[in-house]
């Protein structure tokens, strides 16, 4: 079993399709670009947003700027809450942390978002450890995130596995020299996750329940 466990939060443990893409559509009808089906816009759930608003949409870094701050108009008062934990994540996170696991959440969400989130949903009693995004540009990319949180919290590193459902997460535990479990029930493919280099690949949570718990302690 890992010591700790650094869980990302939007495709992983919880399913935030709809607030995120009602969000970025708000961003774009604001800005007076066409808005498409609502499934050409997950690939924006787990990058950081600057960075999906300049690949997909060609911005320069003022536009993007701008893009993010109609997006958090949206979020800050409805997106945020547009959200649910994916089946099987409560149970799983219970096992965990009663098998003596230190749960840890390690986001590109802006922390203090990131905190409502767990909250709402009653995981702060597992997850106690919060890292996430600054508003501004300074902690964005996910290997930022997760150096920010193993140095925060003094994690061990011998013992300690990053999970996610995005190819971000897996080379952001890559460029932190730990290793990373990938998620498919999220917004990514094994075939991602496993380019990227994850250790492993589950598709539910029970699955990465029983990884998880066979990991080394």
């Amino acid at each position: 079993m890992y010591h700790t466990i650094l869980f990302d939060l939007d495709g992983t443990l919880t399913d935030p399709g709809v607030g995120i893409t009602n969000s970025v559509m708000y961003a774009l009808e604001r800005l007076g670009l066409e808005v498409p089906p609502r499934e050409e816009l997950y690939h924006f759930i787990g990058p950081p947003l600057r960075e999906s608003f300049r690949e997909f949409y060609g911005m320069n870094v003022v536009q993007a700027e701008e893009a993010v701050r109609l997006f958090r108009v949206y979020f800050a008062e409805k997106g945020l809450y547009e959200n649910e934990l994916y089946d099987g994540v409560l149970p799983m996170l219970a096992q965990l942390y009663n098998a003596g696991a230190r749960l840890v959440l390690a986001t590109s969400k802006p922390e203090k978002w990131a905190r409502i989130i767990v909250k709402s949903f009653g995981i702060d009693r597992y997850i106690r450890e919060i890292a996430g995004a600054t508003m501004d540009q300074t902690r964005t990319k996910k290997g930022e995130v997760i150096a920010y949180a193993l140095n925060s919290f003094s994690v061990d590193r011998s013992s300690v596995v990053m999970v996610g459902d995005r190819k971000h997460d897996v080379l952001g535990g890559l460029e932190n020299n730990i290793p990373a479990i990938g998620v498919t029930y999220g917004y990514g493919d094994r075939a991602e996750l496993e380019s990227a280099g994850a250790l492993a690949v589950a598709d539910s949570p029970d699955a990465l329940l029983k990884l998880l718990l066979g990991g080394t302690m």
